[in-house]
């Protein structure tokens, strides 16, 4: 069973949540939390499998709650429901730790879906998230010019395979892209994981990019 902790200023939104999450015979809801404050305690107490977190709260926002929680419990998954899908709530939920990014006109089948996937230590963006990200490095390319230098105890595949991961690809097309196995595109991530201490994908995209790897435009 898969755990859930609903964290949103709007009472309906979290109470249709909570009727979402509870119809559904591998997912219970944990708690509510109205404000990141509480969210933080309530992740403290419960240790959810996955947080549902807005971004716009009051006493503390969503972004600063998802770094308190994934610092405090490296085991709890942080997946962003907003309104917002400008750039810097984008960048901000990525480097805050979340796993992953939807927007909350969602449709409730594509929710539940995401939270299975973000629950299994995946990461998940919201379909054009990959481009905005890609378009506000454009705009922010001192954030691209790091060395690559932080990249040295990866392979020359792997380093491949990180670039495709940047670009947004899934571990599917990477195969395709170079005509390998799926189960070897999964040995390459696993591996980029934990030569870059990375806790999941979604943190993988920020390292393709902050280490230069991938230039913007």
């Amino acid at each position: 069973m898969t755990r859930v902790l609903i964290a949103d200023d709007q009472t309906l939104l979290r109470g249709s949540l909570r009727l979402l999450l509870d119809s559904q015979p591998d997912l219970t809801a944990v708690g509510e939390a109205a404000d990141g404050c509480e969210a933080v305690e309530l992740a403290a107490r419960e240790l959810p499998d996955v947080v549902l977190m807005d971004i716009r709260m009051p006493e503390l926002d969503g972004l600063e709650a998802t770094r308190r929680i994934v610092e405090a419990h490296e085991d709890v998954r942080v997946l962003v429901l907003t309104t917002f899908d400008l750039d810097e709530y984008v960048y901000g939920a990525l480097r805050a730790g979340a796993s992953g990014f939807l927007l909350k006109d969602t449709p409730p089948a594509d929710l539940v879906a995401a939270i299975r996937v973000i629950a299994c230590g995946e990461a998940l963006l919201a379909p054009g998230v990959t481009r905005r990200l890609i378009e506000q490095f454009a705009r922010m390319p001192e954030l691209g010019r790091r060395p690559t230098t932080g990249l040295t105890a990866i392979t020359d595949r792997e380093r491949e395979v990180l670039e495709l991961v940047g670009r947004g690809l899934s571990n599917q097309e990477i195969a395709d892209r170079l005509v390998v196995s799926l189960a070897t595109v999964k040995t390459h991530v696993g591996r980029l994981l934990a030569k870059l201490a990375a806790r999941d994908r979604a943190q993988l995209v920020i390292v393709a990019y902050e280490s230069g790897l991938i230039v913007p435009g």
